[in-house]
C-alpha cells in the first residue's frame, strides 16, 4: 500500500497486512506521518513538556456527587 505523509509529502510503502495499513485503509481519517516527521514531533513535544510551556488541550470531567 502507498502512502503519503502528511507533514513532509514522502511516499512510502506499507506492507498490505500491517496494522496501520489495514487501519489507514479502513478508516480515513487516520493519517499517515513518516517515522523522521513522528520522532521530529515527539522530541520536541517532550521538549516543551520539561520546560513548562506545553498546554494540553484534554479536560479532564469532574465526577458528580449523584
Amino acid at each position: 500500500m502507498r502512502v503519503k505523509c502528511v507533514l513532509c509529502d514522502k511516499i512510502d510503502n506499507l506492507d498490505d497486512q500491517l496494522p496501520l495499513a489495514k487501519r489507514l485503509r479502513n478508516r480515513p481519517i487516520h493519517t499517515y506521518m513518516c517515522d523522521p516527521c513522528h520522532q521530529r514531533i515527539t522530541e520536541r513535544t517532550e521538549f516543551r513538556k520539561a520546560k513548562g510551556s506545553f498546554q494540553s488541550t484534554y479536560v479532564q470531567n469532574k465526577e458528580s456527587e449523584w
